[in-house]
């Protein structure tokens, strides 16, 4: 019998209109353009404005991706969604997004493990498609990560923005161009839970709680472990360094990502950079990150494509693609 693949059909973003530079920040907290940019790479970032949802980013999302793919929405039947920032406690943001696009019908669930919450949904979502249970997924990260931040902490409020990405994903079966989604590596080690993590919680306070981070554990471990998923994503196609076309990595730290195509041995022309613009989008970062490099054309159909990523727990993952 022919093996079905999960190819990508189309891909889509959303940014919140707010744009927050690191001189506004300087405003709010004692820290400076310079510094963050010395330290993180990163130059301005999105803001959800008030009252803007989870939701309605991922919303916009799907539908720039449904557009590109040149699909409507009753063409899917499956919405995987990660985020670490729900609408509501329950039920999932997911089904407001299946609400809000007209979707009545397959299924539509959320999944959480934080920045590695794309690459997690997106190997869900590939298994689901190869077992023959759906045909067309929704792979969305959207996350309003500035809801959590605790704004007069200057180590982690001038970290992260707002935004959302969407891939669509079908099985497809017999595809002679080996594209689609080859492989995929996810890991987690709960040890490290209070290094990157949310003061709250409905179990625990009853309350949303405060991001926070011990940022020099983060890094310490974070090379390590993002080279670990993909020497196991190169190990298990015959692909490497020098094969691949793009490397995509969660956008947390440009310090991070440079350290790792360095251990890696990945030339830095091949890696797709959006931090300096985006900030750390947790779950939306890598699809943010995607759907720029598409836009421009530098990922085009038949390149080969690398995903990583790290985020609390410890969660890391890897995927690699034919696009």
């Amino acid at each position: 019998m022919s093996a079905i693949r999960s190819v990508v059909r189309g891909v889509g973003s959303y940014l919140p209109a707010r744009c927050l530079t690191n001189a506004d920040l300087a405003q709010m907290v004692d820290t400076s353009d310079e510094w963050i940019v010395q330290r993180t790479g990163i130059r301005t970032r999105h803001i959800a404005a008030e009252g803007e949802v989870t939701s309605d980013l991922a919303i916009h999302a799907a539908r720039a991706a449904l557009a590109d793919a040149g699909l409507v929405p009753d063409d899917i039947d499956l919405i995987v969604l990660a985020t670490s920032t729900p609408d509501n406690t329950f039920p999932a943001t997911a089904v407001s997004v299946q609400a809000g696009l007209g979707i009545t019908h397959g299924a539509a669930f959320d999944l959480q493990a934080v920045c590695s919450g794309f690459v997690f949904a997106l190997a869900t979502a590939d298994n689901f498609l190869k077992s023959g249970a759906y045909r067309r997924c929704l792979v969305i990260g959207a996350e309003t990560f500035s809801r959590i931040l605790d704004w007069s902490d200057r180590t982690t409020c001038v970290l992260f923005g707002d935004g959302a990405g969407a891939l669509v994903l079908e099985a497809v079966r017999d595809e002679d161009e080996g594209r689609g989604i080859l492989t995929s590596h996810l890991r987690s080690d709960g040890r490290h839970k209070n290094k990157l993590y949310v003061d709250g919680g409905v179990s625990s306070t009853r309350s949303v709680g405060f991001l926070r981070m011990e940022g020099r554990e983060v890094f310490r471990h974070a090379v390590g472990m993002i080279t670990d998923v993909i020497v196991d994503a190169f190990e298990a196609t015959g692909e490497s360094a020098d094969t691949i076309d793009w490397f995509v990595p969660h956008q947390a730290n440009r310090r991070i990502i440079d350290a790792s195509a360095v251990k890696l041995g990945i030339a830095p022309e091949k890696v797709v950079i959006t931090v300096d613009k985006h900030g750390n989008t947790s779950a939306a970062s890598i699809p943010l990150a995607l759907a720029a490099a598409h836009a421009d054309g530098r990922i085009k159909r038949g390149d080969l494509v690398l995903l990583e990523a790290m985020g609390g727990g410890f969660t890391w993952a890897s995927a690699l693609i034919r696009w």
